[in-house]
Formats: structure tokens, sequence, C-alpha cells
């Protein structure tokens, strides 16, 4: 079952969600916080931009941190055909019978940005590192405290057998992007 405004609000004050905006705003730009059956979360400022390579293969198996340069800032311009990892501006603690997929917002994909965020499973904690990938042939530009991706929370009739936190996950309390692991 989807879960609903009212729930997420319930939830987000028991500390599922910090910081958390209890409902959908937009400063300047691109909205985020609680919609009717979802939450709209915000990338910080913090992102990690792949460098052009030199024959350089990534292997998702021995990522080499290497290469990626750190930037911080209000916005981060990412070259056509290349990705940035960003994270998420809020904190997620997810409860044992619920399971959060993402989705991108339309503003972005409209500019050939696509963001790919994996399930968050229950009990998985953390800030979310988030994929920005441009396939348009333009650079984009993306900004930091303002929507990324719509996160739409799934409830479980009952509470699943072995949760992310049972499994000690690799990806647990995750403070910092944090690049793929084995």
């Amino acid at each position: 079952m989807v879960k609903n405004d009212r729930w997420i609000k319930e939830m987000a004050m028991k500390g599922m969600i910090e910081p958390f905006a209890d409902r959908m705003l937009v400063k300047t730009g691109i909205s985020f916080g609680l919609g009717s059956y979802g939450y709209d979360m915000r990338l910080s400022e913090d992102f990690k931009l792949l460098k052009p390579g030199n024959g350089a293969v990534l292997d998702p198996k021995n990522c080499d941190a290497a290469y990626f340069e750190a930037i911080k800032g209000p916005s981060c311009v990412i070259p056509s055909g290349s990705f940035v990892l960003g994270r998420s501006l809020e904190y997620f603690r997810l409860p044992r019978d619920i399971i959060v997929l993402s989705t991108g917002k339309s503003t972005y994909a409209r500019c050939g940005v696509i963001v790919n965020v994996t399930p968050l499973e229950p009990e998985w904690q953390g800030y979310v590192t988030i994929c920005v990938a441009n396939t348009g042939p333009l650079p984009v530009k993306i900004y930091a405290g303002e929507g990324i991706s719509q996160l739409v929370f799934l409830g479980a009739s009952e509470a699943c057998q072995v949760s992310y936190a049972d499994k000690a996950g690799k990806y647990q309390a995750q403070k910092e992007i944090t690049h793929s692991r084995t």
C-alpha cells in the first residue's frame, strides 16, 4: 500500500526524515518536500564529479575514488554524457515494514537528466547517494537545496523477516557520498 502525506508526516515527526519539509515548497527553483503520496528529497552541496578518463575503466567491484573530483557548492554542472554523484540533504531512518522507491523529477528529465537511486530497504538509514546522469548533448546544471527525486513509500502488510539492518548492509548509516563497495 502506498503511504499518504499524513502517514509520512507522522513518521517524519518520529525521525524518519531529517530535516523534514512538511509541505511542498518552491523557493525560486525546483520543488521539494511533502507531497500527496511521497516526499521530494533535495540534493546537498556535496558532489563527486567523474573526471574525464584517460583510458580509465570504472569497476563497480573496485571503484577508485581518484576518478572523481569532490565539489562543494550551490550547484554542479554535469558535462554531456557524464554523471555526478550527490547525496541527499535529508537523513532517512526507515521502519521495518516500509520500502521506498525513487524516481527522478520531470523538470530534470526534460533536460535529459536521469536520476538513479536504488530502493531504500526496510530499516536502512543514512544519507542517500544519488547518481545524476546527463544523457543530453549539452552540459546541465543541477542545484543543491532543491528537489532531485520523488520518493514513494510502500507499506507491507507485515514486517519483513530480514531487514537491511539485520543483514548489516554495506551502505548502512552512510554519512557521505559512498562509492560502490563489494
